[in-house]
């Protein structure tokens, strides 16, 4: 399984889960798997076990030496399997439901940096970049998701995006509705994709993804320096200069968008394997915490193109 992009679906807690999921057995062509009658084969047709219990230790229900009805097999043969629901597994409904939670607690904190003054708005992103700092380190290292840990993430990075965009929009209105629907569209386009096949979560890609996202780091860290000392003027830092008249900020921010989209990739194949193998249900907050991370990451990228574009009009 290649699981990349997102180091929260590389952390122990979700790659155990899926690795020791215990398998779903399959029936080939609406077999029964355990026989003709649902007994595993070379036991008794008519489910009578020859101890007079049942398989799970209890007294049968079934007075010793009777036979079950033929109708009673029949019913018992044609009733529904248990699906991932009932037996407690991951679903895609799942993830989503909790993604949509962690995404409507992100706009809630993002609508509170709105109705506060500019100063309370610039305290807030600053409490919302650390703390959602630290919540993220805490929730991808944990072996067990925490529910709680994750919405308040996603309530603190939402206080951090709110105030983010509310400085860009002071000197570039409209820049966190165009931010936010450049997200959809970058999400839901990678997402189609990925659903019809045309791109794949394939182990050359794991390694070119690896590659680019050390480049990228290495680059935003020195940048981050340059600006803190002072070597350069603009607040972009090296992302102002410009290369044949195209600001280096604008080149960076769409490869920086191009990783966010294969980090996407890598997310939905994680989900889909996990689904796939039955991880415990649970581990839905597992995966709902890692698109929200991959998502503002993706909005924040957008988000600074376009202010690199505007402040260069």
């Amino acid at each position: 399984m290649a699981i990349g992009g997102n180091p929260v679906f590389r952390g122990k807690n979700f790659r155990s889960a899926v690795a020791t999921a215990p398998p779903v057995p399959q029936a080939p062509y609406g077999q029964n798997p355990y026989g003709q009658y649902g007994q595993p084969a070379g036991q008794s047709g008519y489910g009578q076990n020859p101890y007079g219990q049942n398989p799970y230790g209890q007294p049968s229900a079934q007075p010793q030496g009777q036979q079950m009805t033929p109708e009673q097999l029949d019913q018992m043969y044609k009733a529904p399997s248990a699906g991932p629901v009932e037996t407690g597994r991951m679903t895609y409904d799942d993830v989503i439901m909790k993604t949509l939670a962690c995404l409507g607690l992100v706009v809630l904190g993002a609508g509170v940096t709105l109705f506060v003054s500019p100063a309370a708005s610039l305290g807030l992103m600053v409490l919302g970049a650390i703390g959602g700092l630290i919540l993220a380190l805490v929730n991808s290292f944990k072996r067990e998701p925490s529910p709680a840990l994750i919405l308040a993430y996603a309530a603190l990075e939402g206080l951090f995006l709110g105030g983010l965009t509310r400085i860009i929009d002071a000197f570039a209105p409209g820049a966190g509705f165009q931010a936010v629907l450049g997200t959809v569209v970058v999400a839901g386009v990678t997402l189609a994709l990925y659903k019809s096949g045309k791109v794949r979560a394939t182990p050359g890609l794991a390694k070119f993804f690896l590659i680019a996202i050390v480049g990228y780091l290495a680059f935003s860290l020195v940048n981050l320096g340059l600006v803190l000392f002072g070597v350069v003027d603009s607040p972009w830092g090296m992302r102002g200069i410009e290369i044949m008249g195209i600001p280096l900020g604008v080149i960076v921010g769409l490869f920086a968008v191009v990783l966010a989209a294969i980090a996407l990739i890598f997310d939905f194949n994680s989900i889909e394997e996990g689904v796939r193998a039955g991880a415990p249900r649970r581990f839905a907050w597992t995966a709902a915490f890692g698109l929200t991370v991959t998502l503002v990451w993706l909005y924040t990228e957008i988000l600074r193109l376009i202010a690199i574009f505007n402040s260069n009009d």
